[in-house]
């Protein structure tokens, strides 16, 4: 009853106002729905008036369901085909992510970006998106503002990858597997990487580049567990040092959020339940749910958001992920160059 009390209006809100937001999503996939609720939350900030009624729970919906659509993730997560089919693509997959983290901090000192919002545009050009940003909110305890530009601004290029990668693949002369690890590598968003191999096969008939962008995909979302790990290390020792001057001893229950441990055993359920003959579809509304629990926290997040402070800070985040954008697609090229891939 507490919880209805203090929280239930804010939770009830966020509901509501996330459903079109979804819809919207499956409706204009290459925008997702995380966009959609991002804007339409910043705009009804600007006209609502019973925020101190709501507060509590835009609050839990931002940090709690976030985490809750993190662990639920883990049930789209197949780790022996990952193992199987994504093991070729780790050398592209790794060179990208080193790429994007080492492409934020240097435009991070470069250009004096908001520290939270450089490390949230790194990891989700890098890894996978929303979802990767999702993990990474609570473990650098990220505010909301950092976390609208960092969403903002990482879908904002994987639509452009989508109108643009295309016809760039058949310029380039990609074949189906080269442009399948392209897309998987170099655009973020389940969502964005589905469309952009998608209009790939429409063009080119008989090619499999949309099966093979998405397990490349959901290998690179694999790596949201060291990526947290290291995070949540330096966050650790970062507070210790400050607090006793002492560097701090290595604990991994402290270090690890639970939520992340969560969802490794939701990987591995999935991961056991596929060995035992049973059909993927099983876990389907599961991820239907994680999908929309990250929409509902972005409307939390947007609800939380000043607009105004948005825009104004906006053109160094935007410099950022397009810096970050660039590299990894030319990295992700270059190494299937090398590779002999293309």
């Amino acid at each position: 009853m507490d919880f209805i009390t203090t929280k239930g209006k804010g939770v009830l809100l966020c509901l509501l106002l996330a459903i079109p937001c979804f819809l919207l999503g499956k409706i204009f996939p290459m925008v997702g729905g995380p966009i959609f609720a991002i804007i339409i939350g910043m705009i009804t900030a600007c006209f609502y008036q019973e925020r101190q009624n709501t507060a509590a729970g835009i609050g839990f919906v931002s940090k709690k369901v976030l985490q809750y659509a993190v662990v639920f993730l883990g049930f789209g997560l197949n780790i022996s085909d990952i193992l199987r089919v994504g093991a070729a693509s780790l050398p592209v997959i790794i060179s990208t992510i080193t790429t994007s983290l080492l492409t934020a901090y240097i435009v991070y000192k470069l250009f004096h970006v908001n520290g939270e919002a450089a490390v949230l545009v790194g990891v989700g050009s890098s890894i996978c998106g929303g979802s990767a940003i999702a993990a990474t909110v609570p473990v650098i305890k990220a505010k909301d503002e950092a976390v609208a530009q960092a969403v903002s601004v990482v879908f904002f290029f994987n639509v452009v990858a989508a109108f643009l990668f295309p016809s760039l693949g058949d310029w380039l002369g990609l074949t189906n597997t080269g442009f399948g690890l392209f897309a998987g590598t170099a655009v973020n968003d389940t969502s964005s990487v589905t469309a952009t191999a998608a209009v790939w096969d429409e063009m080119h008939t008989g090619s499999h580049a949309l099966e093979y962008a998405t397990i490349v995909k959901l290998t690179r979302t694999l790596a949201i567990i060291p990526i947290t790990l290291c995070l949540g290390l330096y966050e650790t020792h970062k507070a210790h040092k400050a607090q006793t001057g002492e560097t701090v001893p290595l604990n991994i229950n402290k270090i690890l959020p639970q939520f992340i441990l969560f969802f490794i055993v939701a990987s591995l359920i999935t991961t056991a339940v596929a060995y035992l003959g049973v059909a993927q579809s099983v876990f389907s509304p599961i991820k239907e749910l994680s999908k929309f629990m990250i929409v509902m926290a972005m409307m939390a997040i947007g609800l939380n958001t000043n607009i105004v402070k948005l825009l104004k800070d906006g053109s160094k985040i935007l410099i950022l992920g397009c810096c970050c954008w660039v590299a990894i697609s030319i990295v992700s090229l270059y190494i299937q160059r090398l590779m002999g891939l293309w």
